[in-house]
């Protein structure tokens, strides 16, 4: 049995939002940023459904209703999350919630604050729909790194926790896949009582 055989495979849907990245104006970069980190950091099997979209708040609902139905159990999205006019992605991101979770939120912008202070002008949001955790990021793929990891000393001690930590634990509450992390980019804190033996 190889050793991604041994974790329970899981579909996640990675959303990037942008008017002239879905146009062609410019090459998308936050699909692949999003791909790259999550493959480092998970140990599952993951199916990656992919979605490249203008800023439409209508459509940006739809995608994520789509993909909450497809079966995925964690939706990250980039993009769309300041203040300017275009920006909607966590109005769309709430139409379509079941429940908020706006720890996520709150702890994205303390890891950002560490390096811009415009990181208060970031909207991110998090929410539950069904079995589905869906979560804003921002749009730079060091900044998508940063918040998801968390930030390290150069001993590679966490001095920051990123988001991802209590991403898995997440999952399983909302009846989700057991989602195993590669501790040396991201461990996930579970309590003792939920953590699956070996």
């Amino acid at each position: 049995m190889s050793e991604a055989s041994a974790f329970d495979p899981v579909r996640i849907g990675i959303v990037s939002i942008s008017d002239r990245a879905s146009s062609g104006v410019y090459e998308d970069k936050g699909l692949p940023a999003l791909q790259q980190w999550l493959q480092r950091a998970l140990r599952n099997p993951i199916h990656f459904e992919p979605r490249l979209i203008p800023d439409e708040q209508a459509g940006i609902s739809a995608a994520l209703i789509e993909l909450v139905d497809a079966g995925c159990s964690l939706v990250l999205t980039t993009g769309g999350t300041g203040p300017a006019l275009r920006d909607v992605t966590p109005e769309a991101t709430l139409a379509v919630a079941h429940k908020e979770m706006p720890g996520f939120g709150e702890q994205m912008r303390q890891i950002s604050l560490r390096f811009v202070p415009t990181a208060i002008l970031s909207r991110q949001v998090a929410v539950v729909r069904d079995r589905s955790l869906i979560i804003n990021l921002p749009g730079q793929p060091k900044a998508i790194a940063e918040t998801l990891e968390g930030l390290k000393d150069p001993q590679g001690a966490q001095v920051v926790a990123g988001i991802f930590a209590a991403v898995p634990y997440c999952i399983d509450l909302i009846g989700g896949p057991y989602l195993e992390t590669d501790e040396s980019v991201c461990k996930a804190f579970r309590p003792k009582s939920a953590i699956r033996p070996r």
